[in-house]
């Protein structure tokens, strides 16, 4: 018999559901966040010099030397600390197999986990195979600002209520794009202080996509008290895009890192040899200029603020009021002015096999009336909250601008005969 930990796991999804969608109609597609552009030529030609140097055997499985050096030394200057290369650092296969190890490592069955909704919805299976327990915390939306935030008190209720044992925090979050601020996280980091037994898992995969002007990333291990209690998770792909090399990290004390450490010679001895010998250089020459800017990160920085401009101006064509984000590449829609046809409402599918959800069936119309892949929000809430998602639809920036200006003007030409009275 199989495990029960699979209960649930082979049935279709938003993310096979969709896909099927857009083989079938072809339609221009704003829905999975990965790039569809090529990597730089630094990283490229780092990849080439890998193999013609010869590396090609197992490494260390924790880490290739000179990649967890190099991490180690920007660790050290981002979290204010000596980070040890050794000791404190472990290399896995992308951040999503940094996310199930640790979960593996510091959970045992019936603990609880903290999730702030909407959340990347990786993260309920990962609990469930780690025999977790998922408490949800909605964040709060300011309607009239179109933000989103995190509800302190509401978060600490969570923590005072029932027996947590992790809080999974993302920022820049998907996939509402905002990257928490300062006093946010140091709001974060009082409830956690205040409860000695809670630890953090802290995802900032999007770090270096803070495009907006007046926002930055804050590094929750590096408030005071915080590296002691937190593993922080990061990846290479998405800042390169680089996604299928599949190279990521945690990074924390040695407590917590080195459960992990022993985990990973279990899954695999070791991360591709010659992507991790690669990205220790290419890490290293993407703080040079770049491009008539200071370094990589910031020419990166503006390529994500013009497009996320180009898409949200031409979602505003089509009634669709864009969210406020700061980071990642992808952009949460108010999708309120629209009427959506009471056919799609009324249907049933194998990824809903209850009924679909209003985003749900949005997205469906949008598909094969307007030929544009966007992801609906409510597979990013546990169920009692899914209908927080009604309004929300995500739609992702990482591709060409002749992709999202083709995508823009289907959307307009669909709903611009759909808008609420008084919006047209």
């Amino acid at each position: 018999m199989v495990s029960a930990r699979l209960n649930g796991l082979d049935k279709p999804t938003v993310w096979s559901e969709f896909g099927d969608i857009a083989r079938e109609t072809g339609a221009v597609s704003l829905g999975q966040g990965f790039p569809d552009w090529k990597p730089p030529d630094f990283v490229v030609a780092q990849g080439h010099a890998a193999l013609d140097e010869g590396v090609h055997q197992y490494t260390r499985p924790a880490g290739h030397p000179p990649l967890v050096e190099v991490l180690s030394k920007r660790y050290s200057s981002h979290l204010h600390r000596k980070i040890d290369p050794l000791k404190e650092v472990a290399i896995t296969v992308g951040a999503s197999q940094a996310l199930y190890l640790t979960l593996q490592a510091l959970i045992d069955p019936g603990d609880e986990v903290l999730l702030l909704e909407p959340c990347f919805d990786l993260y309920y299976g990962q609990i469930k195979l780690a025999g977790g327990v998922v408490r949800p915390v909605p964040l709060a939306v300011d309607v009239a600002r179109a933000t989103w935030t995190i509800d302190l008190d509401a978060l600490e209720k969570a923590v005072e209520t029932g027996r947590p044992k992790l809080l999974l925090l993302n920022s820049p979050h998907n996939p509402t794009g905002t990257a928490f601020p300062l006093e946010v996280m140091t709001g974060i980091a009082a409830i956690v202080a205040r409860h000695p037994n809670l630890l953090v898992i802290s995802d900032e995969v999007y770090k270096y996509t803070v495009y907006a002007e007046a926002a930055e990333h804050v590094h929750f291990a590096a408030l005071p008290g915080m590296f002691e209690r937190t593993v922080t998770l990061s990846s290479a792909g998405k800042t390169f895009s680089i996604t299928g090399w599949q190279a990521g990290w945690c990074v924390g004390p040695e407590r917590l890192i080195k459960p992990i450490q022993l985990l990973l010679p279990f899954v695999q001895f070791c991360v591709s040899a010659p992507i991790q010998h690669a990205l220790a250089k290419a890490l290293m020459i993407a703080d040079d200029p770049y491009e008539g800017h200071a370094n990589y990160y910031e020419w990166l920085k503006e390529l994500f603020r013009s497009k996320r401009k180009l898409l949200a101006d031409g979602l505003e064509r089509a009634g669709i009021r864009p969210m406020v984000g700061h980071g990642g590449f992808f952009l949460m829609g108010d999708t309120s002015r629209l009427l959506v046809p009471q056919k799609y409402l009324d249907e049933r599918t194998p990824a809903a096999p209850d009924g679909v959800t209003r985003d749900w069936a949005l997205c469906r119309w949008l598909a094969y009336e307007a030929g544009v892949i966007a992801i609906p929000t409510s597979p990013f809430f546990s169920p009692p909250n899914k209908h927080l998602a009604a309004n929300y639809v995500r739609f992702a920036f990482c591709k060409s601008d002749d992709t999202i200006r083709e995508a823009c003007d289907r959307l307009e030409a669909l709903t611009k005969h759909h808008l609420i009275e008084g919006d047209r």
